[in-house]
């Protein structure tokens, strides 16, 4: 404060002190966040750039969501189609274009635990894709990953050798444009519908992915 103000004592400030201010150094992907096309791949929409956290368009970050319980599934569990079309019918409805879909995993309640990482079933790249071609733009879930948990899928990959189980909820963004927030929380706490999603991203500049507060408005 001296800097700002040269002849400043400490007798002129509350208590004798000054400002707390903090520099943080984090990466785009830690915590609560929304990753962008860059992170899945340079391309998207089978050719086009793909779009940074900072091209996003903001009209997707504000709209009707809806909450698919699949909490009683087993760790690793692949979601597929007919689990995603069995859900909707369950809670009476039918996905609308920008609508945000939040998947509940369960995996929610390990965070701060070393389980976390390994916990909840995930998406996978026909599950992910029919969703978008439902019009749906941002997705959400509250385990480490969009995907299945990693270890998983590697245990799987180290028996079958089969490279389309890798991160392909992730690359399906390759063939057509998306965002999902992964390690979200609360949502056992949300209805399955009637409610919007707020997750306006931090604008980082060319980022793969943003730090996200969503906030979900419940009438």
């Amino acid at each position: 404060m001296r800097q700002v103000f040269p002849s400043l004592s400490k007798d002129d400030l509350p208590n004798k002190l000054g400002w707390a201010v903090e520099r943080v150094s984090l990466c785009s992907h830690s915590g609560t966040h929304l990753d962008a096309p860059w992170h899945y791949s340079p391309t998207m929409n089978k050719g086009e750039p793909s779009r940074t956290i900072d091209q996003l368009p903001l009209e997707w970050c504000f709209s009707d969501a809806v909450v698919l319980d699949f909490h009683e599934k087993p760790d690793g569990y692949l979601i597929t189609i007919h689990d995603l079309e069995k859900e909707l019918l369950k809670i009476s409805y039918s996905l609308k274009p920008l609508d945000i879909v939040l998947i509940y995993t369960g995996a929610g309640k390990y965070w701060g635990s070393s389980e976390y990482l390994n916990k909840g079933c995930g998406m996978g790249r026909e599950g992910t894709l029919w969703l978008l071609d439902r019009g749906v733009k941002i997705t959400g879930t509250d385990a480490w990953s969009w995907d299945r948990p990693f270890s998983i899928i590697a245990k799987e990959f180290k028996t079958n050798l089969d490279k389309k189980t890798i991160w392909e909820a992730h690359y399906a963004g390759i063939e057509k444009e998306y965002y999902h927030m992964e390690k979200m929380s609360n949502l056992d706490k949300l209805p399955s519908k009637g409610f919007k999603v707020i997750c306006f991203p931090i604008k980082i500049k060319a980022a793969s992915g943003g730090w996200v507060r969503p906030t979900a408005l419940i009438p």
